[in-house]
């Protein structure tokens, strides 16, 4: 397994417009053709399974990593490099954190809001210094961005929570971040 290795948050779910599967193609096969190594969630569908499919064709090393009980409902993406089975959703979570460099986390539903919010969370604890790049494809990271900010304002979060996460306008961004991060 190559040195850099970027985890991906995405939905399990296609969403309402092109556009998603558009970037999560695009995503997959930018990582590969870089050289970076895919860690996801280890399902062969929606975004998810887009994401990795393009990685996997474009040389990636691809590690999925999926609780035994979502094997079926997600659908195992059979195939990848590696694929890691685990006991919990949560197990699943502390792996697809360990084996990451830098997560990028691409539109989604309520995973991948939890996801995101955890990695935030320990990040916020001093658990890790990892990067957190949120790619606001057709605007989708602005909600999530809006409620941050309500957070501030609020007074339930101090103003350096700004600095925990990026956001991003598309793939191209994200992968020149990426290359970046690595030290290209």
């Amino acid at each position: 397994m190559g040195s850099f290795s970027v985890t991906v948050f995405c939905g399990s779910s296609p969403g309402a417009e092109a556009t998603y599967g558009q970037a999560a193609q695009a995503l997959g096969a930018g990582l590969g053709q870089r050289g970076m190594n895919l860690v996801f969630g280890g399902g062969n569908v929606g975004l998810m399974g887009v994401t990795a499919g393009a990685a996997l064709e474009a040389g990636s090393h691809v590690t999925g990593i999926i609780p035994d009980f979502l094997r079926k409902r997600e659908v195992e993406f059979h195939g990848l490099s590696e694929l890691i089975v685990t006991d919990s959703m949560h197990t699943r979570k502390r792996r697809l954190f360990a084996l990451a460099n830098a997560f990028v986390v691409m539109p989604g539903g309520l995973g991948t809001y939890d996801e995101t919010f955890e990695i935030l969370t320990w990040k916020q604890l001093g658990q890790h210094a990892k990067p957190i790049i949120l790619v606001d494809i057709l605007g989708w990271a602005q909600p999530f961005v809006a409620m941050i900010e309500q957070t501030i304002a609020r007074g339930f979060a101090r103003e350096s929570v700004r600095d925990l996460f990026e956001v991003v306008a598309d793939v191209p961004a994200v992968l020149a971040r990426l290359e970046e991060l690595r030290g290209d």
